[in-house]
């Protein structure tokens, strides 16, 4: 595996030196933060494959730094894991909705975490089927990660631009919500907010896509299905 950049922004010194052993042992190069602050400017400033963000931290929390990177065009599409406490359920719902990719909860094993970095990589990094669609005056570039409507580039968060490949590529197929939670978000199925989360990201889409959000439907206690006929 080429030497990929994750960035670590954990305050305890012993988990972040633990993270950033196992990491390197794996061939990954390793950026490290023990402040919110200080991770988001790093962010911003190394656009890191990937970062593993705990949500209790000093000066800026997890939760605060998942919105301000999923916001901008620029750092939306870097996928994050969150380092949660059993306690933390509630603000880890709010990380995946907000487009975070994974938790983990604390206490964890370095080689589950190592593991579901690989694994969240692997997701990203998968190339569809073609590299361009377009439909009515929707365009997608996947190589790019470019989402445009009428030539202008549509800000769609990692999430979001997941969800939306993942409708095309069902070549017009209903898709269940299952389904979708698994492909898309590939957390624990035991979770009681999964259809909240599913149908409020379906719905920031639908406002991101304008006048082509028609094309995804709702099939009644199906699902959703991407209608992908030219003619309309």
């Amino acid at each position: 595996m080429p030497k990929e950049t994750v960035l670590v922004i954990e305050d305890e010194k012993n988990i972040l030196e633990l993270i950033k052993y196992n990491l390197e042992e794996e061939g990954f190069r390793v950026s490290t933060a023990n402040k919110g602050d200080l991770g988001l400017d790093l962010a911003r400033k190394q656009n890191p494959k990937l970062i593993i963000l705990d949500l209790m931290l000093p000066e800026l929390d997890g939760i605060e730094i998942c919105k301000i990177l999923k916001q901008n065009e620029k750092t939306a599409f870097i996928p994050i894991i969150m380092l949660t406490a059993k306690g933390q359920e509630a603000d880890r719902v709010v990380g995946l909705e907000l487009g975070a990719d994974d938790y983990v909860t604390k206490p964890f094993s370095p080689r589950e975490l190592v593991a579901r970095v690989k694994a969240v990589l692997r997701r990203v990094q998968e190339k569809p089927k073609k590299e361009t669609f377009k439909i009515g005056s929707l365009e997608i570039d996947f190589g790019k990660h470019l989402v445009m409507i009428k030539k202008k580039s549509v800000g769609l968060t990692s999430k979001e631009y997941d969800l939306l490949k993942t409708l095309l590529e069902a070549n017009g197929r209903v898709l269940s919500r299952e389904f979708l939670l698994d492909r898309v978000w590939g957390y624990d199925k035991s979770l009681n907010i999964e259809t909240r989360t599913v149908d409020m990201h379906i719905g920031q889409l639908r406002k991101k896509l304008k006048h082509e959000a028609d094309r995804i439907l709702t099939v009644k206690n199906a699902g959703y299905r991407f209608d992908d006929d030219p003619t309309t």
